[in-house]
């Protein structure tokens, strides 16, 4: 077959050609440059970014006839005879091995003979080591000693996807150098170069879309162009990349935002039921919808959102229409809600379930009211001052002008006397759960927790100067988990609201008899009882649980906090 893939067909010849990876370039160049080449090298980085082609480069540059140099033989087309054998991998010195298929010690030990005699064909031995990682602890532990001192002229390359399971002995023998993901812009400019040479018709979106399902690999790249153009042709089209790369359409991502931002929860099932009968995967609709949010929110929030975001003029107009809908907070906490929620859809046994009812609840997140912007609420309407009683058709009454000591002037012509306006009437007193509510409120400025757990109470009572809280039969572990200082911490706020001092007591209402066991401090309680004590050291007990006493059917709920005396 004389067809050659993308793939190898562009595969850099030097080191100007490779694409995305500068810093390693840069230092290599200048390493050979003056002469200071290592004995080992050791590339890491995910798949398609340029390693095992950076170590044939290095490999030529180090063998070619005019090396070593940093630029072997630029010419493609009338190369030397040892670039042009490195290059289609037929050089004798050159050896380059695949770490999976010889990992055993066994394998590794002719390739350390073979490096015991100088090159016989170049003026370098290089032993490239593909995927170096898989080599098992014993073929590692034999290259060790032939690695740190290798014979002269004599070159390890390795390269590896998974740079953590090398060991840190090998590492510590070898320039190592991380190979990044290749960005979108390098990659849809690479790919247009090909497509020109190529004659490839290519929509620019086309491209973006697949420098998107490459995710950094250059190699992964090029094998999606290749794939496209066998099943569409030249002419590529958007709707034909969206089929091979079974990405979902930005119409559909917009759809789910608007159902969001617009709070119509009732368009998320069908849409929902849209994706699903399409083949979609839910898991990857939600990863693309935490996308979308992304970048509706660098919209809404960067001045030139073009530089990161690789879409045409028109989508990214309809970006912005779409994100002006909502503040940037707002975006943010969409965006932040999202990603919190992914791991939980992965774990799903439901996913379409849990998918639906959390977008639902995205619907309604704006009427979310931050527990902040409430106690600022309810502070400035305690602080505003007071209107004037309005009469009884709504206007404000004015005050009668005083009237003369003299002598009194003609009668002023009759007419229907206005009725007198009705006495405001006296402000009923607050109910003792509003009391309560303000208690609860300045606590939640200091002590939320203390409020949250406050707030799980069933009734409140207020005599006198007690402010009794009770909660729910069977739940009395709130009760008990309530400290001396959150007594203290409650006393205050009801003082402060009351303006009188305040004493606070909590309770169970009617707790059952044989209810659960609650560890707390009836257990401690009845390790200090001397009864307790001698019978433990007597029969060597050991005391498991303690449950409080039931009151009898004529004594109050007890509780924490003092008690009222019988009058």
């Amino acid at each position: 077959m004389s067809y050659e893939i993308f793939a190898r067909k562009y595969r850099p010849w030097k080191f100007e050609e490779v694409v995305g990876q500068l810093s390693v370039v840069k230092t290599i160049q200048n390493a050979i440059a003056t002469g200071r080449i290592a004995q080992a090298y050791l590339f890491s980085g995910v798949r398609g970014t340029g390693k095992t082609t950076v170590a044939r480069i290095l490999a030529k540059a180090l063998n070619c006839a005019d090396g070593p140099t940093p630029n072997p033989c630029p010419d493609r087309d009338n190369p030397c005879p040892f670039c042009k054998s490195i290059h289609e991998a037929s050089a004798i010195d050159v050896l380059e091995i695949d770490g999976a298929s010889n990992r055993l010690v066994d394998d590794i030990e002719p390739i350390r003979e073979m490096v015991k005699y100088k090159p016989v064909y170049t003026r370098t031995k290089v032993l490239i080591i593909d995927e170096v990682h898989m080599l098992s602890g014993h073929a590692f532990n034999a290259l060790l000693k032939t690695l740190e001192e290798p014979p002269l002229n004599t070159v390890f390359i390795f390269a590896t996807t998974e740079f953590a399971k090398v060991p840190a002995t090998i590492v510590s023998r070898c320039q190592h150098f991380e190979f990044r993901k290749i960005s979108r812009k390098d990659i849809i400019n690479h790919l247009m170069e090909i497509a020109k040479k190529e004659a490839i018709t290519i929509t620019p979106a086309g491209l973006a879309l697949i420098a998107e399902a490459a995710d950094g690999s250059m190699r992964d790249a090029q094998s999606l162009l290749d794939q496209a153009v066998a099943f569409s042709g030249e002419n590529i089209g958007d709707d034909d990349l969206k089929t091979i790369l079974g990405t979902i359409g930005g119409d559909v991502l917009l759809r789910f935002s608007s159902a969001v931002l617009d709070e119509k929860p009732a368009e998320i099932f069908p849409l929902i039921e849209s994706v699903v009968s399409a083949g979609y995967d839910l898991r990857f609709v939600f990863g693309k919808l935490i996308e979308h949010f992304r970048a509706l929110l660098l919209v809404r929030s960067v001045e030139k959102p073009e530089d990161l975001l690789a879409v045409g003029q028109e989508d990214l107009e309809t970006l912005r229409a779409e994100a002006a809908k909502a503040s940037p907070e707002d975006l943010l906490r969409y965006l932040l809600a999202l990603q919190q929620a992914e791991p939980g859809l992965k774990f799903s046994a439901q996913p379409r379930i849990y998918c639906e009812a959390f977008l639902v609840k995205l619907c309604h997140f704006r009427k979310i009211v931050p527990l902040g912007d409430l106690i600022k609420e309810v502070e400035s309407l305690e602080a505003a001052p007071r209107a004037t009683p309005a009469g009884p058709s709504g206007t404000r009454v004015k005050a009668a002008p005083p009237q003369s000591d003299g002598p009194p002037g003609p009668a002023p012509a009759e007419g229907p006397r206005p009725a007198s306006p009705p006495a405001p009437p006296k402000p009923a007193a607050p109910a003792p759960k509003d009391i309560f509510a303000r208690v609860l409120e300045k606590l939640a400025v200091d002590r939320a927790p203390l409020a949250a757990l406050l707030g799980q109470y069933s009734t409140v009572r207020i005599k006198d100067n007690l402010l009794e809280v009770f909660f729910g039969s069977g739940r009395g572990f709130f009760v008990t988990s309530i400290q001396a200082k959150d007594l203290r911490a409650v006393e205050r706020a009801a003082t402060d609201v009351l303006g009188r001092e305040i004493k606070v007591r909590f309770a169970e209402e009617n707790p059952a008899n044989g209810g659960p066991i609650r560890p707390g401090r009836e257990l401690e309680s009845a390790m200090k009882d001397p009864a307790v004590q001698f019978f433990m050291d007597t029969f060597k007990a050991q005391v498991l649980s303690a449950d409080p006493v039931p009151p009898g059917r004529d004594q109050a709920p007890q509780g924490r906090g003092p008690r009222e005396k019988d009058t």
